[in-house]
């Protein structure tokens, strides 16, 4: 199942992807996504990414028990701080990505959830790009990665 206009997406970012974002919420906004903007809010160049991308992916796992349909965007200056802090959050998929192919295969077979992306890593257009290839594919379901993720989920409710 692909997603909808209708569909929220959360958007977190440190300082390196403070330019980017407000790009970002207009790019989505014209598309009709209810967008929800989880910092950081202003330059500081010693903001602790942690707490605002752990506040949009908590929202995105709590939409998601609450069957909104919803995904999250996180961004820095690699993505890979992102990523992690991302995964931290039960419910979280994040996949860091690069191009086409990791963009769309993360949703195809890891029914990611949250994309991480290296503001400083691509210009705005591929940035922008990789976004939209990632929230227009839809879960392949196919078998082999439904079991695979329910294998993922059962660890992580048993970690308490």
């Amino acid at each position: 199942m692909g997603y909808t206009r209708d569909m929220r997406i959360h958007i977190a970012t440190d300082h390196a992807g403070l330019e980017f974002k407000s790009k970002l919420v207009e790019h989505l906004s014209n598309q009709d996504y209810e967008v929800a903007d989880h910092g950081a809010y202003q330059y500081n160049p010693d903001d602790d990414y942690p707490e605002f991308i752990i506040s949009a992916a908590e929202a995105v796992a709590t939409d998601q028990a609450s069957g909104i349909e919803t995904l999250g965007v996180v961004f820095g200056g690699s993505g890979n701080g992102e990523q992690m802090a991302a995964n931290k959050v039960r419910g979280i998929r994040a996949a860091l990505v690069w191009n086409e192919s990791t963009a769309k295969l993360a949703r195809q077979h890891n029914d990611a959830n949250v994309i991480s992306i290296g503001a400083r890593q691509h210009s705005e257009a591929e940035a922008l790009q990789l976004i939209d290839w990632f929230i227009a594919e839809p879960f392949s379901g196919d078998e082999r990665h439904v079991r695979r993720i329910g294998k993922i989920l059962d660890y992580e409710s048993k970690r308490g």
